[in-house]
C-alpha cells in the first residue's frame, strides 16, 4: 500500500461522503421548513395556495441542491469563490439599472419566468470570497491593516449596491456577516472599534441620505405610538398578535390578527408573528430551539474542519443563519426597526430559501471534507 504524502488527506469513498453528511442538520432544516408550510397554510386561510404549496415544492428542490452542494469538494468552491462574487456584483448592478420595482424598492431581477433577488445571493458570495481571501494569507498577515482594507472593500462594494435599492436590512446582514468572517479570520479588535466609531460619526450624514420611509421606521421604532395607524401599524399589530397568543396560542387556523388581515406581510416579514399567535410561547420556543440546534451544529462543524477555508465558510454560514433569525424575531417584537429580513425556511420567498439552503450545503460539505488538504489561494 502506498504511503500518503506529508499533509495529504486520504481519499474518501462516495459511501463515506454520504455517511459524513450531517443528517441531523438535514432533519432540523426539514422540520423548520415544515413549520413554514404550516404557517403559510394558515396565513392563506387554511389553503395550500398561494404560498404553502410553492413553499413545499421549493424546499424539495432546495434540499436536492443542498445535498448536491454538500458532495462537491471544497477546492471547487475555493476556485469558484471569485467568479460567484463577481457575478453577484453584476446582478446587483443589473437590479439597480433594470430591476423590478415593488413595495417602493428596486430589489428584484426578472429573468424570463423567474424572479430573483440578487441581494440574497450576495450574502453567500461575500462569505465565500472572504473565506478564499483569508485562506490565501498567512496567519500573521490576517490582522494587519494592509490586508484588512481589501477585505473591508469586498464587503462594502455589495453593501453599497444593496443600499441603493434600497434594502437596509440585507445591507446590514451582508455587513455583519462579512464582519463575522473577518473576526474569525483574525482581524484585530481595533479595526472593528475604528469602524464602529466611523459609523457613529457618519450617522448625521446617513440620516440625511435615508429615504423618508426609512426615517419613519426608525422614529416608529423609538416611539411606536407616534403613528399607530401609519408607520407604526405593522409593529403595533405584530405585538398585539404575539401577546394574544399567550402560552399555548389560539390554535391552528384560529389566529384572528392574521385571518382578519390586521397583520400585514403575514407571509413574509411577519410570518413568525402569525405562527406565535396560533402556537403561543411554546410554539415559539420550539422554532427557536430548532434554529439554535442548527447554529450549534454549524459551530461544531467549523471547529472540526482542518482547513482554514472550511472553518471560515462554516462560521460565515452559521453567522448568517443567526443574523437572519435574530433580526427577524427582534424586528417583529419591536426590539429592532422593521427592515424587511425574512425568517429563513419559514417566510415565503424563493431566492432566500435557495440561498440559505445553498449556504447550508456549503456548511455540510465542510463536514464531509473536513480532512481535505486545500492549496493556498491568493
Amino acid at each position: 500500500m502506498s504511503m500518503l504524502a506529508a499533509g495529504e488527506a486520504p481519499q474518501i469513498s462516495f459511501a463515506e461522503r454520504i455517511w459524513r453528511i450531517n443528517w441531523a442538520l438535514v432533519l432540523i432544516l426539514t422540520a423548520i421548513a415544515a413549520v413554514g408550510f404550516l404557517a403559510l397554510y394558515s396565513a392563506a386561510g387554511g389553503r395550500p395556495e398561494p404560498w404553502a404549496a410553492k413553499h413545499a415544492l421549493r424546499y424539495a428542490g432546495a434540499l436536492t441542491l443542498m445535498l448536491g452542494v454538500a458532495l462537491v469538494h471544497p477546492k471547487v468552491w475555493l476556485s469558484l469563490a471569485w467568479p460567484i462574487y463577481l457575478v453577484s456584483l453584476a446582478l446587483l448592478v443589473a437590479v439597480d439599472l433594470v430591476g423590478k420595482i415593488g413595495m417602493g424598492a428596486q430589489r428584484w431581477l426578472v429573468l424570463g419566468p423567474v424572479q430573483i433577488q440578487p441581494s440574497e445571493i450576495a450574502k453567500v458570495a461575500v462569505i465565500l470570497v472572504l473565506a478564499r481571501y483569508y485562506h490565501g494569507l498567512k496567519p500573521e498577515q490576517s490582522g494587519k491593516l494592509l490586508h484588512t482594507v481589501p477585505a473591508a472593500a469586498l464587503i462594502l462594494a455589495p453593501v453599497a449596491l444593496v443600499m441603493v435599492q434600497p434594502d437596509l436590512g440585507t445591507a446590514l446582514m451582508v455587513l455583519m456577516g462579512g464582519g463575522c468572517v473577518m473576526f474569525v479570520a483574525g482581524t484585530r479588535l481595533w479595526a472593528f472599534a475604528a469602524a464602529g466609531l466611523a459609523a457613529v460619526a457618519s450617522m448625521p450624514v446617513a440620516w440625511t441620505l435615508m429615504h423618508e420611509y426609512q426615517r419613519r421606521r426608525v422614529l416608529t421604532f423609538l416611539d411606536p405610538e407616534r403613528d399607530p395607524l401609519g408607520a407604526g401599524y405593522h409593529i403595533t399589530q405584530s405585538k398585539i398578535a404575539i401577546g394574544s397568543g399567550g402560552l399555548f396560542g389560539k390554535g391552528f387556523l384560529h389566529g384572528t390578527q392574521s385571518s382578519l388581515n390586521f397583520l400585514p406581510e403575514k407571509q413574509t416579514d411577519f410570518i413568525f408573528t402569525s405562527f406565535v399567535e396560533e402556537w403561543g410561547l411554546a410554539g415559539a420556543a420550539v422554532v427557536l430551539a430548532l434554529f439554535g440546534a442548527a447554529i450549534l451544529i454549524g459551530h461544531s462543524v467549523a471547529l472540526r474542519s482542518r482547513h482554514h477555508f472550511g472553518r471560515l465558510v462554516a462560521m460565515g454560514v452559521t453567522a448568517m443563519l443567526f443574523l437572519y433569525v435574530f433580526i427577524n424575531v427582534a424586528m417583529v417584537m419591536g426590539l429592532l426597526p422593521v427592515v424587511g429580513v425574512p425568517l429563513p425556511l419559514v417566510s415565503n420567498g424563493g431566492t432566500a430559501m435557495l440561498s440559505v439552503m445553498f449556504a447550508c450545503g456549503l456548511l455540510i460539505g465542510v463536514n464531509v471534507y473536513r480532512d481535505a488538504a486545500l492549496p493556498r489561494a491568493g
